[in-house]
């Protein structure tokens, strides 16, 4: 038995004595206040004061009584999430990667997550309500924002702190971490043009949400800028699964001058678009060009792997979290706002048009009737 830890009256394995706050102020030379205000990161405190206390606290095996530290502060440390669970592309694959960016950060700062779901909208509202009621969070991430949210309402209504994955109409009060995809949507446009193509499709994301119109608008940014026609026809909307995208793909390609090229707001659209141009018997990346955005593994074992923009959704959570924590200490939102870039992964669906407009709108015509003849005989 190892007798390192034996307390002064001799009994074995009772825990050693606590270090107490008193007992960390002083080998610091600093006031009880100072160190406790440090410690919960309070915006007067310096930089170097807060780092030389922290690493004070850990050299000494100090750690606070949360519920002590709760009472003092306000605060239980901890950070809300909630997922609306509901929606049609709501279980995404890179959700893993997501929470850990946000639980590493948190715990990095000795914060925890606090995360719940709601079914709709409704569900998710009255969740987050629960959860400000019962002090189970200081504040919250909000992902997938809406243009109008309901969920900001709430939390401006409440006085409680959050920052937003992504960006919203009414700006006043938000802190936010967002990945620029309407830069996503101008390169994607810019790069097909190099490629050679004229008639450039859109099939743009969920209504409502606040990354479909600003996509759209870096969209048609780059279709104006470089000179192409700004065509409503080829522009489509709505479209977050597989079988909307190959919905919106069907009837672009049913355009008397289809596009040659058509860019996705979202993968599990595009991979549907995909799937349309297969059945209409076109080669995609060279028939009929495909980019998108988000960098869902199943692009990569598409036939061809989808050319895409990645995420990396695990540093979009760190960075979420950490922003968060500073609303909470004080920060004003106006000088939390951050963004960043997708990453193009350049794959197999997109190439230089083999086929001008008239002549796609031919080859697909010749499939159709191909395919109605066989349908005859049988």
């Amino acid at each position: 038995m190892l007798l390192s830890d034996t307390p002064r009256n001799g009994s074995v394995g009772a825990r050693p004595a606590r270090v107490t706050i008193n007992a960390l102020a002083e080998a610091l030379g600093l006031t009880k206040g100072t160190v406790s205000r440090a410690l919960n990161g309070y915006p007067d405190i310096s930089d170097s004061t807060r780092r030389r206390v922290e690493r004070m606290a850990q050299k000494m095996g100090y750690a606070p009584l949360a519920h002590a530290q709760a009472i003092r502060s306000g605060r239980v440390r901890a950070l809300g999430l909630v997922l609306q669970v509901g929606e049609p592309d709501a279980q995404r694959p890179f959700l893993a990667d997501f929470l850990a960016g946000v639980t590493t950060a948190a715990s990095a700062e000795r914060w925890s997550l606090t995360v719940a779901t709601g079914a709709t909208e409704a569900e998710a509202l009255e969740t987050m309500s629960r959860l400000i009621d019962e002090r189970k969070a200081d504040g919250f991430i909000l992902p997938r924002t809406r243009t109008d949210d309901a969920r900001i309402d709430l939390l401006r209504g409440a006085g409680v702190p959050f920052v937003l994955y992504g960006r919203t109409g009414d700006t006043e009060g938000c802190a936010w971490f967002d990945i620029l995809g309407e830069d996503a949507m101008a390169q994607a446009v810019e790069r097909l043009h190099a490629l050679g193509h004229r008639r450039i499709g859109y099939v743009g994301g969920g209504a409502g949400f606040h990354y479909t119109r600003l996509r759209l608008e870096g969209f048609r940014e780059a279709c104006v800028r470089l000179g192409l026609a700004d065509d409503g026809d080829l522009i489509l909307s709505d479209a977050v699964t597989r079988e909307a995208g190959a919905r919106a793909g069907t009837a672009l390609l049913s355009r008397p001058e289809p596009p040659t090229a058509i860019v996705c707001a979202t993968d599990l659209a595009a991979l549907g678009v995909c799937a349309a141009g297969a059945a209409l018997g076109l080669a995609i990346g060279r028939d009929l060009s495909v980019i998108s955005y988000d960098g869902v593994p199943e692009g990569a074992y598409a036939e061809p792997p989808l050319t895409t923009f990645e995420v990396d959704t695990r540093e979009a959570g760190a960075r979420l979290a950490a922003l968060l924590i500073r609303r909470i200490r004080g920060e004003a939102p106006e000088d939390l706002r951050e963004t960043a870039h997708a990453r193009l992964l350049v794959r197999g669906s997109d190439g230089p048009p083999a086929l001008t407009s008239t002549a796609l709108a031919a080859r697909i015509a010749g499939a159709r009737t191909q395919s109605s003849d066989i349908k005859g005989r049988t």
